[in-house]
């Protein structure tokens, strides 16, 4: 929601008026100087938008701010062109509203376009929200990553490596937009303060690596692909068991972490899956994963798969101890088991664990046969929730 500075404004007072942390207002308007606001500047305030209102027969601001439960002044900086002595039935108001439930739906067939909205929605609402393409897939289709916070702790998710994983991005969103909600309205999640988190992390999304894969397993082909795709697919057309990004590589094969290994017994050309392609890191989708993680330099990060009901967690013993506390905790808060090592590699968190010496994990959400049922979705949820603030205050 903007608003327009008038005489004395300050963000302190926007933070008392609308009862919102000043850090947030700052956030939101990374080129202000908020010491500075200047007579008719544009303020973004997060976590409200503006009601339309029509006037009625003895409707004052008054009355209006006593029956919305916000302040009047807060309605006269809405309205900074309304003389408020002079208001006529039939005249429409701008009413700044709360925003108090989520606009994210994750439990429909989530593909890229849904979060491509999601997205600009959650960035007007909650503009201290950032999100940039890290890279583009194979069809040229941006991939996203929302960033929430300046801490100095660094963490990382990402969700839908695999096309038929796609709920992965759906549950990422959802929890993504309860905090959000819960750092503007500051009620806490299964009693966790999440300001101190907000003030404390940096935290990196990317909830759909292989937008591209997505789309084929939700949408079908795109037609200049289709007899490419179809012939890969074993001349199928459900793509249901797809997990490959458009070009039939196995984008969780794709990075240097026993990748020799991992391609033994696998097959040799492209596929629905476990192709790990002709060398490491050759697929757009997994060299911008990793450059993105070369330049952030997080302190752990999670992959978000689906299904088992488990988290691993370790790679060749190169895994910090810190890593064992951790998992613990995950396991706790959803009641999936820890699996320390299993007999799969060149995967992302394979190579994060080989590269930095640091805590990671994939976490393997439900259960069931890939892709899993949407019915699934508030269960897997609540399974996951308290996986994601584990890993803020971890």
């Amino acid at each position: 929601m903007d608003i327009v500075a008038r005489r004395g404004d300050s963000l302190a007072y926007y933070s008392q008026m609308f009862q919102i942390h000043q850090q947030l207002i700052i956030d939101s308007n990374p080129d202000m100087q908020p010491e500075q606001l200047s007579i008719g500047q544009t303020v973004k305030i997060p976590g409200f938008e503006f009601r339309s209102y029509l006037l009625k027969e003895n409707d004052s601001f008054w009355s209006i701010a006593e029956k919305m439960d916000i302040t009047l002044d807060a309605i006269l900086s809405a309205n900074p062109d309304l003389n408020p002595n002079r208001l006529q039935p039939g005249q429409i108001i701008k009413v700044p509203q709360r925003i108090t439930r989520r606009v994210v739906n994750g439990k429909q067939n989530y593909d890229y376009n849904v979060l491509k909205r999601d997205i600009r929605r959650l960035q007007m609402i909650y503009p201290f929200m950032k999100s940039s393409a890290i890279g583009k897939s194979v069809l040229g289709n941006d991939i996203p990553e929302m960033a929430v916070g300046s801490g100095p702790k660094k963490v990382h998710y990402n969700g839908s490596f695999h096309a038929n994983e796609w709920i992965t991005t759906a549950v990422l969103v959802t929890c993504l937009n309860d905090y959000l909600l819960a750092l503007t309205n500051q009620p806490p999640i299964r009693g966790i303060d999440t300001f101190p988190l907000y003030q404390e992390t940096f935290l990196s999304i990317v909830p759909m690596v292989n937008p591209d894969g997505v789309n084929l397993v939700l949408n079908g082909p795109p037609g200049a692909l289709e007899n490419k795709v179809v012939e890969m697919n074993n001349g199928s057309l459900d793509f249901s068991g797809w997990k490959a990004n458009i070009r039939g590589v196995d984008l969780n094969d794709q990075f240097p972490a026993k990748w020799e290994e991992e391609g033994e017994g696998h097959p040799k050309q492209p596929g629905p899956r476990d192709y790990g392609g002709e060398k490491p890191l050759t697929e757009p989708e997994a060299i911008a994963m990793a450059n993105l993680t070369m330049s952030r330099d997080f302190s752990k990060v999670l992959a978000f798969h689906t299904q088992g009901e488990e988290i691993y967690w370790g790679f060749e013993s190169l895994e910090p101890r810190q890593s064992e506390i951790i998992v613990n905790e995950f396991s706790r808060v959803s009641g999936y088991e820890a699996v320390k090592n299993i007999e799969s590699y060149a995967g992302y968190k394979d190579w994060f664990i080989q590269e930095w010496r640091r805590p990671g994990f994939t976490i393997e959400l439900g259960s069931g046969t890939n892709p899993l049922p949407i019915e699934q979705f508030d269960k897997i949820y609540e399974e996951t929730i308290g996986i994601f603030l584990a890993g803020l205050y971890m």
